[in-house]
């Protein structure tokens, strides 16, 4: 049983682990020179890589892979396994032998599930190892436009055990939709689409009620303002929102709203503020000049407004990465759970 089944996913098994591998090696070789890199400038480091461009593409290609592996196995490993036997018939030759339907699935998820978790887990240690010196420099505070925090949601995916929780359920959810649909095309397609949906969304919908996240109110400064919100015509502007500077720069910002002196969100600014922002481009010129914006912040500030920030520490990454994993097995254990019934139950 376990050489018929290594025999059946074999072909996909091959083209993901070479894959994985090509990009393992590229890791391996590259990684000890960009840690002696980060060790010789340190506070320079981010402005070093950005003369690497080899480093600069591994980055994202190291990120792209570990977003793409559970889509791909959830659809070419999981969704296949069942659906193609159902599809061609073959599950009667094995039921009708000595193997039990239980026994016969069992060891089918065992072989190729635990090949894809090893292979993602792996591959998750790799790109996680080899981009640790950036995040390190990103989460001390270095500036840069090719490399975000690594609790940020374009990262966090790519780092760490979440992964595995990924492809755990990614898997599960193609065996289960290919049992149910007994159609392999269509298993695959269905597969894909839900899995890059769930990694779409996750990280809005989900993530973000993992964990309970950190608050702290501000007054709007010159110092720490990073950008106004403006509608309206030229000469009736309004502003919507403001944003500042967060506290640590590894934080994951969550939202940031203005707040009145009774502690209610602003939907816009008092009116007055309108005549405080920049013109936009093209505007007519003015007969009088604007009132300088630290003025009108120390204005908002004596009226008790004040900018409210919810967010994610950044020393709150390995306890998001641990529940969103729990979760996303919880689930793959309940598809599995799903798969066994199904086959015990319902099918012929």
């Amino acid at each position: 049983m376990i050489w018929l089944t290594w025999r059946q996913f074999r072909l996909q098994a091959l083209v993901i682990g070479a894959a994985a591998l090509a990009i393992g090696f590229a890791l391996i070789l590259t990684g000890p020179d960009l840690l002696n890199t980060y060790q010789t400038y340190k506070s320079g480091f981010l402005d070093q890589l950005e003369f690497q461009q080899w480093n600069k593409r591994l980055y994202i290609i190291g990120t792209i892979a570990m977003y793409a592996a559970p889509p791909l196995i959830g659809a070419f490993w999981g969704a296949p396994m069942v659906a193609r036997e159902l599809e061609a018939g073959t599950h009667r030759l094995v039921w009708n032998q000595s193997i039990s339907r239980t026994r016969w699935l069992l060891t089918k998820l065992a072989i190729s599930g635990g090949s894809a978790l090893v292979v993602t887990g792996l591959l998750s240690l790799a790109v996680s190892r080899w981009a640790d010196p950036i995040d390190d420099a990103v989460g001390a505070g270095q500036q840069t436009n090719s490399f975000l925090p690594r609790l940020w949601p374009a990262v966090f995916g790519a780092r760490g055990v979440v992964p595995i929780g990924y492809t755990a359920f990614a898997f599960a959810l193609g065996v289960a939709i290919g049992i149910v649909v007994r159609r392999s095309l269509v298993a695959v397609a269905i597969t894909l689409a839900v899995v890059i949906a769930v990694q779409i969304f996750t990280p809005t919908l989900l993530r973000p009620h993992l964990v309970t996240p950190a608050t702290t109110t501000v007054i709007v400064t010159t110092e720490n303002m990073r950008g106004i919100e403006i509608q309206g015509s030229p000469t009736d502007p309004q502003v919507k929102g403001l944003e500042v500077q967060m506290g640590g720069p590894g934080d994951w910002k969550l939202s940031d709203r203005t707040v009145n002196s009774a502690g209610k969100p602003q939907a816009f600014l008092p009116t007055w503020f309108g005549a405080c922002a920049p013109p936009p481009p093209n505007a007519p010129e003015e007969k009088e000049p604007r009132q300088s914006l630290q003025t009108c912040f120390t204005r908002l500030a004596d009226e008790g407004y004040r900018q409210q920030i919810k967010y994610i520490p950044a020393n709150r990454f390995w306890d998001l990465q641990w529940r969103e994993t729990g979760v996303f097995f919880a689930l793959a254990f309940l598809l599995v759970g799903f798969s066994v019934w199904r086959i015990r139950r319902d099918l012929t």
